[in-house]
């Protein structure tokens, strides 16, 4: 990865967490994509248009797929995945877990992931084969050695009123399984947290790919293991997951196999 695609990703990252840092406590105008449960803002939107313009800038014929924007054509071979607002609801109710996600991806994998959570002003950056780190502290898994000592995260589908697959049966599984189970509501944050081993392991049912991007490759990085829901290859345009230290990942897939199961 040249140094060029890492700096404008980093500086687009951490303009778009400024903007949205600054707009914080202001007040929001907010709709709704197909449920009430699934939000949008004005700020998304901003975000978004930063980011995409700073990578269109100097990567003119890089795809783009971005959460609210959708996807942009490109014939480099490459493609920018971009979640400029991770942590929407919580945003609309002035609630600091939120974060800015940006990853290049190259023949279907991540080569490079920069998640900022402008809250925190904590930069994570991973590249393929080059490690992971925060704010340039190299980043490294837990090694809580069982599930039953592990501290996890999950989050809830947006159409969780509609669905039959809603995670509550899997929550409760995990609940009675596990030291504890945590809810920010941001799957960014979530992944960075495996990565810098301030989770144990994390699982959802149904992501974007915006979601899971970034910060899978900062899981890989930094020495864990990300899967889909049956221990096999992520599909990172439909990704259900699970990340984790390694050491518990297949009592995680056990766990998940038994509930879905029944």
């Amino acid at each position: 990865m040249s140094s060029l695609e890492r700096r404008v990703a980093i500086e687009a990252a951490r303009a778009a967490g400024s903007l949205l840092q600054g707009e914080l406590l202001g007040t929001r105008r907010v709709s709704f994509k197909g449920s009430p449960t699934n939000l949008v803002t004005e700020m998304d939107a901003r975000a978004e248009a930063l980011v995409v313009g700073r990578i269109r800038g100097d990567f003119p014929h890089d795809a783009i797929l971005a959460e609210e924007g959708g996807a942009r054509a490109g014939r480099s071979g490459r493609r920018w995945i971009i979640d400029p607002l991770d942590g929407t609801t919580n945003y609309a109710h002035g609630l600091p877990v939120f974060a800015v996600s940006i990853a290049l991806e190259v023949g279907g994998r991540p080569t490079l992931g920069v998640v900022y959570d402008p809250s925190r002003d904590e930069l994570f950056v991973a590249e393929a084969g080059g490690g992971a780190f925060v704010n340039d502290l190299r980043l490294a898994v837990s090694t809580t050695p069982t599930l039953d000592a592990s501290l996890l995260a999950t989050g809830f589908p947006y159409d969780i009123r509609e669905t039959r697959d809603t995670n509550l049966a899997e929550y409760a599984a995990f609940s009675l399984r596990a030291q504890g189970v945590r809810r920010m509501g941001s799957a960014v944050i979530y992944l960075a947290y495996v990565a810098s081993g301030r989770i144990d392991g994390y699982w959802e049912l149904s992501l974007g790919p915006w979601d899971a991007a970034a910060g899978t490759l900062l899981v890989e990085e930094a020495g864990g293991r990300v899967t889909n829901l049956d221990g096999g290859r992520l599909d990172l345009d439909a990704p259900a997951l699970v990340a984790s230290n390694g050491v518990i990942h297949e009592a995680m897939l056990a766990v998940l196999k038994e509930t879905r199961r029944s």
